[in-house]
């Protein structure tokens, strides 16, 4: 009986000292952020904003405000939606980044799978139409009756040459059949 006792004892002073480790592991983890944001700022390694809390945005050199382009937007629809570009043209100067929304309606009470296929005028545009962003990277689910709006993030090469002055981007938007045969139930 008196080696149970002794063993309750030390497994009592056991716990004390496990608990205290882990009280220990937590006020170093917790201390830990402000100790880093302020070696960080003292390094002057991963400073988010300038000393006075204002941040300057860099200004795009590449963007040519010498000229205009004028770019034109179209949506065809090849399936059982309505497609269309929120604007029909914009101007933009190359070089700066610019932002379309392409509207798409499913009108039928079932889900469908789709793909955008894009295209451009005049052809010689084409290599210098840079796409950061696009629903036609990937396809697309729409629910039954679901209404989206998918943007397009752009900018024109500036090495577009100087005789072209109004591109037109043309999306077709069609249907992909045979994918997800619990998509037509």
């Amino acid at each position: 009986m008196g080696a149970d006792q002794e063993t309750r004892g030390q497994n009592r002073k056991m716990l004390g000292k496990l608990i205290v480790i882990a009280v220990m592991m937590f006020g170093f983890g917790y201390a830990l952020i402000p100790v880093y944001k302020q070696l960080c700022e003292v390094l002057g390694i991963n400073v988010l904003t300038q000393k006075d809390g204002t941040v300057e945005l860099d200004k795009n050199t590449q963007v040519d405000k010498s000229r205009s382009i004028t770019v034109e937007f179209d949506g065809n629809a090849q399936g059982p939606w309505r497609f269309r570009p929120v604007v029909s043209s914009m101007q933009v100067h190359p070089g700066e980044l610019a932002t379309v929304m392409y509207e798409v309606v499913n009108t039928q009470a079932r889900t469908v799978n789709a793909q955008a296929i894009p295209s451009y005028a005049p052809q010689s545009a084409t290599p210098h139409f840079k796409k950061v962003e696009c629903f036609c990277f990937k396809q697309q689910t729409l629910k039954p009756n679901e209404a989206r709006q998918m943007p397009v993030v752009f900018f024109i090469d500036p090495a577009l040459p100087k005789e072209v002055k109004t591109i037109t981007l043309s999306y077709t938007f069609f249907e992909i059949a045979g994918l997800d045969k619990t998509a037509s139930n």
